[in-house]
């Protein structure tokens, strides 16, 4: 039996600009958005390559927008992630470089 985890909820105070965010900054494929009723939104996004979606939680769940902490994005090519990004206008601080790999830091406080 397969055990998966397919969706991590990331709270948000505003999720249309954060589905820009993610969609148009970092490259994410919008897989769903839905209006369920008038209060509720159904926002899931997927990184390329990635078997794990992001859903876009505002009223959703009980945790506050900038919460989140923990979830790593991993990337092959790290250099080449953090020129894509400063590219498409995200501001990306420095890379932090050692023996074994690069890591990156980053914090979305929305």
């Amino acid at each position: 039996m397969d055990w998966k985890i397919e969706v991590v909820t990331i709270p948000v105070s505003d999720l249309d600009r954060a589905m820009q965010f993610y969609a148009e900054k970092v490259g994410f494929a919008v897989d769903i958005d839905q209006r369920v009723s008038g209060e509720v939104r159904l926002v899931q996004l997927t990184p390329p390559g990635s078997a794990c979606s992001i859903h876009l939680g505002k009223g959703t769940v009980e945790m506050q927008p900038g919460s989140l902490d923990g979830v790593f994005l991993v990337v092959r090519d790290l250099r080449a992630a953090s020129t894509a990004l400063v590219e498409r206008g995200v501001p990306v601080g420095e890379l932090l470089v050692f023996d074994d790999g690069s890591y990156r830091p980053a914090r979305e406080d929305e």
